[in-house]
């Protein structure tokens, strides 16, 4: 496999504040790779030392086999890049918007252009100033898809999308990698990353503490169920299933943590008189502090 993004030892400090530690890291040709943590955990400054917007205190960064501070035009002509905050021209409109950055870029396919605009909804003959927040994030997703690049660098692009739209893009994703193209995209939300990505890496306090396939990230996933009964809860009828844990009774209340499906829960839960059931999905820094706390950080950075 060729891989397309190389950091190795890669590290950045803002004076004595942390950025990134010791990243080594691959991403290879034609997957969809996803960067997940929580905020300030370091995911934008990786990216913005990928694409020499920032200089690393030391280590290295490759895109395309090139070392990023070494020619970073010709890797940003390959690339199709959306930043976390962005902010564009208030006067010109949508579509003026895409014309500059296609004639910057030497000019893009017309027919795919107006493709993206349908398949986003977006009305191009609004001013960027008109537009809500979802709006411009779409105008931002045209700007780094129109010209068809190698490798998408994506900072939270389903931020201020809505449901419908987040489907799009992702069925724009899976498009892009089908035509040999690469993604690399960043995430605080695990749910979306598990619908898209093949592998991701896990960033907590500016140092990895897992690469892998995305199936085996799932298992890292419980969900937070809460039963409320007319009754008296029946405690040992759940404590005892498969997956769950930390079973809490309050009053006629139980709170429980299960990993992996919730059907057994749910024909269990069936079989008395149930008043409300409401299932959650832990946040990802939830999940990171289940799964690696500091401790578990640090054996890990330590064992490679």
């Amino acid at each position: 496999m060729t891989p397309i993004i190389e950091a190795e030892r890669l590290t950045k400090y803002y004076g004595r504040h942390r950025g990134v530690v010791d990243l080594d890291l691959a991403v290879y040709e034609g997957e969809i790779f996803g960067y997940l943590g929580p905020n300030g955990a370091g995911k934008t400054t990786t990216i913005r030392l990928l694409l020499d917007l920032i200089r690393p205190t030391s280590g290295h960064a490759r895109v395309f086999g090139i070392e990023a501070w070494e020619d970073p035009a010709s890797i940003h002509r390959r690339v199709g890049y959306l930043p976390g905050e962005f902010a564009l021209y208030d006067r010109l409109t949508g579509g003026q918007t895409l014309e500059y950055f296609a004639n910057l870029r030497g000019g893009v396919d017309p027919r795919y252009q107006a493709e993206l605009i349908r398949r986003f909804d977006l009305d191009p003959g609004r001013r960027y100033r008109e537009y809500s927040k979802g709006n411009k994030q779409k105008v931002g997703l045209i700007v780094a898809l129109q010209h068809r690049p190698e490798l998408l660098v994506l900072d939270e692009p389903t931020a201020g999308l809505d449901p419908l739209v987040q489907q799009t893009f992702f069925e724009l994703l899976r498009e892009t990698v089908a035509e040999g193209r690469t993604a690399f995209l960043s995430s605080h939300i695990l749910s979306e990353v598990e619908k898209t990505c093949d592998r991701v890496a896990i960033i907590r306090e500016g140092q990895l503490v897992a690469v892998d396939r995305v199936d085996t990230l799932r298992d890292l996933a419980h969900h937070q169920v809460e039963l409320r009964f007319a009754g008296e809860p029946p405690v040992a009828a759940f404590a005892s299933l498969p997956g769950v844990s930390d079973v809490v009774q309050d009053d006629h209340a139980l709170r429980m943590r299960v990993a992996g499906p919730v059907t057994p829960v749910v024909r269990a839960a069936a079989q008395y008189d149930l008043v409300d059931f409401v299932s959650r999905e832990p946040s990802l820094e939830e999940t990171f502090l289940a799964q690696y706390g500091r401790e578990a950080v640090e054996v890990t950075n330590h064992g490679r």
